[in-house]
């Protein structure tokens, strides 16, 4: 008799079946239904689409090797300091001016004057020499030459008692000095540091007022732009140029 079988009767017998028979059958039910579960479970299995394995995820590509990093660039080394140059080879001073008396034989002295005869190519010239008694500039003066002022007398050249001077440093490009002499003045030419009358038709009278004179202003001005002025004394003058009229006829 199976389950149904079974279960039919009981529910056909009504009450007669005892409540032991149902329990019975309650287990019974029960396990059946155990023991069919499996199977069913099973067959289940067999009918049931296995599901797709998940695909397992794509390894990510390999990681790019990090670029290297720029190579640090090496310290730009200091710039050698250039050697000093060797102190420059000191300036070799200049030779001095040869005196306007070198090679001169002195005659006479008269005074603040000085007479000199010479003879230079077989030449013989005469010549009064003074220094100046004073000078002032209106600022300092660097390297300033000894000056002189000069009259002479060149008979081979038909000169007579020409008035000239050297200052001491070279004038000022197409500058004039000024001789004075009491209340009388007269220009004079320069280049580089020596001057001359300008006017030579004054010359005369330029010696006239100096043998007469006492004293003799000269005002130059340099190329630094230096004004200076010279103060010569005019004592002897006169004695001294007739000494020059009998050495230089």
């Amino acid at each position: 008799m199976g389950f149904r079988g079974f279960l039919g009767g009981y529910l056909q017998g009504g009450t007669s079946m005892t409540l032991r028979h149902l329990s019975l059958c309650v287990v019974l039910a029960f396990g059946l239904w155990a023991i069919a579960s499996p199977a069913l479970a099973q067959t289940d299995s067999t009918t049931t689409e296995k599901p797709a394995a998940k695909p397992k995820a794509a390894k990510p590509a390999a990681k790019p090797a990090a670029k290297p990093a720029a190579a640090k660039p090496k310290a730009k080394a200091a710039a050698k300091p250039e050697a000093k140059p060797a102190a420059a080879a000191a300036k070799p001073a200049e030779p001095a001016k040869p005196s306007p008396t070198s090679g001169a034989m002195m005659l006479d002295k008269f005074g603040d004057w000085g007479v000199y005869s010479a003879t230079p190519n077989g030449k013989k010239i005469c010549f009064a020499l003074a220094k100046p008694a004073s000078t002032k500039a209106d600022k300092p003066v660097k390297e300033r030459g000894e000056p002189y002022l000069f009259i002479s007398t060149r008979p081979a050249e038909k000169v007579k008692d020409e008035v000239s001077l050297v200052i001491g440093y070279p004038f000022k490009t197409d500058s004039e000095a000024t001789v004075e002499v009491g209340t009388a003045s007269f220009a004079m030419y320069t280049q580089n540091d020596g001057a001359w009358i300008k006017n030579a038709a004054d010359e005369g009278r330029m010696v006239d007022t100096m043998r007469k004179g006492a004293d003799l202003v000269i005002k130059g001005e340099s190329g630094r732009g230096t004004k200076t002025t010279d103060t010569y004394s005019l004592k002897g003058l006169d004695q001294a140029l007739a000494r020059i009229a009998q050495e230089c006829k």
